[in-house]
């Protein structure tokens, strides 16, 4: 589990392609002593496992699968990553509960100055439209931000010069894709009020005819 709150910013020294997919070497801008082989670490937002470490460096294998689902497989040698490692229990949840795994892939539509900050508007999946909530959250590229406005698939986000400097956010540019993550608890709200829906119809023996039946 993350916050969306970037630790630092990391380099691509590496990308390998491998019969499962690639493994790529990122170099990093702080410790990691306490990151140990087999633990989490968000890259972009995509939750990945450490499966070696020395000095700054650690190597992460990147699946078939979240190629296909995330922007993983846009990267190469010298490309700016935001990274992030997983949440202690017990400490501050200064962005939102962030899962690491990718819904889906947004595009920048535009970027628009507004004064020091960035207004930043993406275009993403129609699947995901239902979870865009004006004032709600989403991690994009990991980032735990809030959503100022929403129009059909579109939406937009400001970019405080402090998250400029801290992520990858300064050198974005339109055209870029970008990994979206949706708010797990909407998610979950989301599943638990479509009892009406023709999925939970198939899956349910509750009927017409059986509340009918049982004087309802």
């Amino acid at each position: 589990m993350f916050t969306g709150i970037i630790e630092g910013t990391g380099r691509i020294k590496s990308v390998k392609k491998v019969p499962q997919g690639m493994q790529i070497e990122v170099e990093t801008h702080f410790d990691l002593e306490r990151s140990n082989v087999g633990e989490s670490i968000a890259v972009n937002g995509c939750c990945l496992t450490i499966t070696s470490r020395l000095g700054t460096s650690f190597w992460a294998d990147v699946s078939a699968e979240t190629l296909d689902k995330t922007t993983l497989g846009d990267l190469s040698e010298g490309s700016a990553v935001n990274l992030e490692r997983p949440l202690k229990m017990g400490e501050r949840l200064g962005g939102h509960l962030v899962q690491g795994h990718v819904d889906g892939i947004g595009s920048v539509e535009a970027i628009q100055a507004a004064g020091e900050a960035r207004e930043i508007r993406i275009q993403s999946p129609q699947k995901l439209a239902c979870y865009l909530v004006e004032k709600g959250s989403i991690a994009v590229d990991g980032v735990s931000l809030t959503i100022n406005q929403v129009e059909r698939e579109t939406f937009s986000v400001m970019i405080i010069p402090h998250t400029q400097m801290k992520t990858t956010f300064h050198g974005l540019k339109t055209g870029n894709r970008v990994n979206l993550e949706v708010d797990i608890i909407g998610k979950y709200v989301a599943k638990l009020t479509h009892f009406d829906s023709e999925e939970y119809q198939k899956g349910t023996k509750i009927t017409q005819e059986f509340l009918k039946k049982h004087g309802f």
